[in-house]
């Protein structure tokens, strides 16, 4: 059994998919987590979801491409939550499309959405960890991140900058106790990849660079996640876990 004590997360992207699979997580774990998504019916959901099964949830919808909304969100929060202990960094979007025909906006948005959000929510709730000697923040990058992946040069260079933030931010943040980490999914089964998932032909194909072959489960990347957020990982900082079914060995 992992270890939680008195804790709050915040968890972005968490109204579907991996988000809302580590929220759920977290919370079985007795920690207290604000689901944040654009969309207040689906964050809305993942938290009614938690309440239900007996856990501590609150609700918080926010566009994180939008910084300013991210600050006034944190101080709505500050004014109402003691204390945010961990933040997963996991909203994120697709634009994808080769190189010379990606436009400008398909660019930006992906990199404001899944990178720059990452900067605005750290800044903001790093500081209070900072002070209180304790927290953990954990980014979910990608594989794509890692090795890159034609079609997504917007999404693998957002990705990839959120590499170079943890480790940045790892170093930064290690003399007061707080561990920054990464977690670089490779093809999981959400709403994301169900377009292969429904077509054989490219299940196949992504199936031939998958040593495990298999599609990984929401499941565990939470299971992941969870642990670098423990008491249990407090020697742990600065380092991307690939979870991708050997992909990126």
């Amino acid at each position: 059994m992992l270890t939680f004590t008195n804790r709050t997360a915040l968890v972005t992207g968490a109204g579907r998919g991996i988000g809302r699979a580590i929220a759920e997580t977290l919370a079985r774990g007795g920690v207290e987590v604000i689901c944040v998504s654009k969309s207040a019916e689906s964050c809305g959901a993942a938290a009614a979801g938690i309440r239900d099964a007996g856990g501590r949830a609150r609700s918080l919808a926010v566009d994180v491409a939008d910084g300013e909304a991210i600050t006034a969100a944190v101080a709505e929060l500050q004014r109402d939550v003691p204390r945010i202990d961990i933040l997963v960094n996991n909203a994120g979007i697709t634009r994808d499309g080769l190189l010379f025909r990606m436009s400008e906006t398909d660019w930006n948005d992906v990199l404001t959405t899944n990178l720059t959000s990452c900067f605005h929510w750290t800044k903001l709730l790093g500081r209070p960890m900072t002070r209180a000697r304790w927290g953990r923040i954990v980014n979910i990058t990608s594989v794509s991140g890692v090795m890159g992946n034609a079609g997504q040069a917007n999404y693998a260079a957002a990705k990839a900058g959120m590499i170079g933030l943890t480790k940045s931010l790892a170093r930064e943040f290690a003399t007061r106790n707080v561990t920054v980490n990464a977690v670089a999914p490779g093809f999981i089964r959400t709403d994301m990849t169900q377009s292969y998932v429904n077509d054989p032909d490219a299940t196949a194909r992504v199936l031939e660079v998958i040593p495990l072959k298999r599609f990984g489960e929401v499941s565990e990347v939470a299971t992941l996640t969870a642990y670098l957020c423990s008491e249990e990982a407090g020697y742990v900082t600065g380092h991307v876990f690939n979870i991708d079914g050997g992909m990126a060995m």
